[in-house]
């Protein structure tokens, strides 16, 4: 059996986790009890500390991964090959015809269900 390596990660994780958590809740906190200080300077401020914490977070084990994915994922987006105009327009067109279509049949099942049970139960509805 193969042992999960994913939990091991270094020991300063934690702490740089721990700042990157303190810096963020130092923002709402700044925001929170300094209602005095320009709305220029908080915005300032928290930019600052929004990009020191995801710096700070970005060299932890799961930063690191999470940007090597983030890397990964732009690279597969820009391999895709994305419908033009016209394919979508049919596409969506078809889409459209088949739900009126299976509404107009259901329309009519419940119809004949409907009547069928008037019929049996002597209700009448």
């Amino acid at each position: 059996m193969s042992e999960n390596t994913e939990n091991s990660s270094n020991p300063l994780d934690t702490l740089k986790w721990l700042v990157t958590i303190a810096l963020l809740a130092g923002i709402v906190a700044a925001n929170h009890f300094l209602p005095e200080l320009s709305v220029l300077y908080i915005a300032i401020i928290a930019v600052v500390a929004v990009g020191l914490a995801g710096f700070i977070a970005s060299t932890t084990v799961k930063g690191s991964a999470f940007i090597t994915f983030a890397k990964d994922s732009r690279t597969e987006v820009r391999k895709v090959v994305w419908p033009t105009r016209q394919e979508t327009t049919t596409t969506t067109m078809i889409v459209l015809a088949a739900t009126v279509v299976m509404a107009l049949i259901l329309w009519g099942l419940d119809g004949i269900i409907v009547e069928v049970v008037s019929f049996i139960t002597g209700l009448g509805i």
